[in-house]
């Protein structure tokens, strides 16, 4: 798999994908969804979709695909490339997202959970196939929350197409096993090729599992907190255990507001090099003015 793209540039979302099977493009195709990484603190988040001719499903599952998680990565990597070999009649796409672009959308003033993340890339995947022309007529889907209003959300949005949503889909349905398998063989590639943008001295890349109960990823989590600018964009610093070895390894940020402190406060560095600087009244934070927000004098 060539992940060239996200080697380039690591810090938002690439989408890859596979040339369309000509018969996709006219025979009816039943597309699986599925996703790799969504719990680790570390490194990105993939979706993937596969779909292929309803009159082929037997073929795939000749295959032998199965839930990503039962298999190991020299299995994966086998079946991923028995699925490029088979190019004729399978075909698939998948999103990276960054750990960089989870931890902005869920700490964003506007907050943008991981489900709704998960959602919404599900969705633009589904729809980029239909892009492309393939033929889509039923969707299964391995679920994110609760598997009837996933189900219903999709339905709506895709009025024309069989959708199905269920837990453990990628063990019940060969499409989104073969879904999975790609998603989980682009992370780990993704994984194991990181680029580091910071200049980090003695880089250890044995992160264990990635996943925050683990002791290996913890110490490695430890080791790479910067006191001052915190973690390396590997780590998705919204979650809770990156958050809590920052707050007991960095250093305190103290955020000034117009309410509280010195009303004359610090200010801005310029402001001591006024000739009164009695007289110059201090603004207050730009959290408070981009919002146009007061000090309340009436209630």
């Amino acid at each position: 798999m060539d992940l060239s793209e996200l080697e380039r540039d690591n810090t938002g979302r690439c989408r890859l994908s596979s040339p369309v099977p000509p018969v996709c493009l006219k025979e009816p195709c039943v597309l699986g969804v599925d996703e790799a990484g969504r719990g680790p603190v570390l490194g990105p988040m993939v979706y993937a979709i596969c779909y292929c001719p309803l009159s082929r499903l037997e073929d795939l599952e000749a295959l032998k695909v199965a839930d990503s998680k039962t298999l190991s990565e020299s299995e994966r990597d086998r079946l991923f490339a028995k699925m490029e070999e088979d190019g004729d009649f399978v075909g698939w796409a998948l999103d990276v997202l960054s750990p960089n672009l989870i931890s902005t959308s869920m700490l964003g003033r506007v907050k943008y959970n991981l489900n709704a993340l998960s959602h919404d890339t599900a969705t633009g995947l589904v729809q980029f196939a239909l892009d492309q022309g393939v033929n889509v007529a039923q969707v299964f889907v391995d679920t994110v929350g609760l598997p009837e209003t996933y189900q219903e959300r999709l339905q709506q949005r895709f009025p024309g197409i069989e959708v199905t949503v269920k837990a453990k889909a990628d063990a019940l349905y060969p499409v989104v096993s073969a879904a999975s398998i790609c998603a989980k063989v682009a992370r780990d590639q993704a994984v194991k090729n990181w680029k580091f943008v910071e200049k980090l001295q003695d880089l250890d890349t044995d992160y264990g599992s990635g996943y925050p109960n683990d002791p290996k990823t913890k110490a490695w989590l430890r080791k790479h907190v910067d006191p001052v600018f915190g973690f390396p964009q590997f780590v998705r610093f919204s979650w809770r255990t990156a958050q809590s070895i920052l707050e007991s390894e960095a250093e305190d940020v103290k955020w000034e507001d117009s309410e509280t402190g010195d009303p004359m406060g610090p200010g801005k560095i310029k402001s001591y090099f006024s000739e009164s600087p009695q007289t110059c009244l201090r603004l207050p934070h730009r959290y408070f003015q981009e919002r146009g927000l007061e000090s309340a004098t009436v209630l």
